[in-house]
């Protein structure tokens, strides 16, 4: 995209976004850049009103609600009794759950919705991308292994050495899924 959009001819909404200066949105993840996104998504969160607070909520877990005494009987607060600056954490609490869930992919989002808590949903997030990195490893190492192994018939031009390759590839992973 062209860093100087003009006003005057006919722009998207996207484009009239980034013209005013808009982040509304947190980063979406990418699955093969997950240490990127985290920190984008850590400098998103300081962004927000009350950002060091929503950080502390992803770090170190949710305020610990206060309890009181009613008639004998001992309760959590309700929201309306905590003081202003629990509100305030409280708050930031729920930002921080609803700003991770809104930088998934569906397909992720649909693993980890359930959690409530941010520091909970935060690291399995965490734990999720660094099975699938690993898993990524993996998958490159074979293919490096089956590179090595596979041998040129004489004769046969590169491109034909790369289809038939490519095929036998894709025929072993496909076999090893299957079982």
């Amino acid at each position: 995209m062209d860093p100087m959009i003009s006003l005057g001819q006919k722009n998207t909404l996207a484009e009239y976004m980034i013209l005013s200066g808009a982040d509304n949105r947190p980063p979406m993840l990418d699955k093969d850049l997950y240490d990127s996104w985290k920190s984008r998504m850590e400098l998103y969160m300081q962004n927000r009103e009350h950002g060091r607070m929503i950080l502390e909520s992803v770090e170190h877990g949710p305020l610990i609600w206060p309890t009181v005494e009613d008639n004998g009987v001992i309760r959590t607060k309700k929201y309306a009794e905590l003081s202003a600056a629990e509100k305030i954490q409280a708050d930031c609490d729920m930002k921080a759950t609803n700003i991770i869930l809104q930088g998934l992919p569906a397909d992720i989002y649909s693993l980890v919705n359930h959690h409530r808590v941010a520091k909970d949903l935060w690291e399995r997030v965490q734990l999720l991308m660094q099975g699938t990195s690993l898993t990524k490893q993996e998958r490159e190492c074979k293919l490096y292994d089956a590179f090595d192994k596979f041998t040129h018939i004489k004769g046969e031009s590169l491109h034909t050495y790369y289809l038939r390759f490519t095929h036998e590839h894709l025929q072993d992973e496909n076999e090893a899924i299957s079982s």
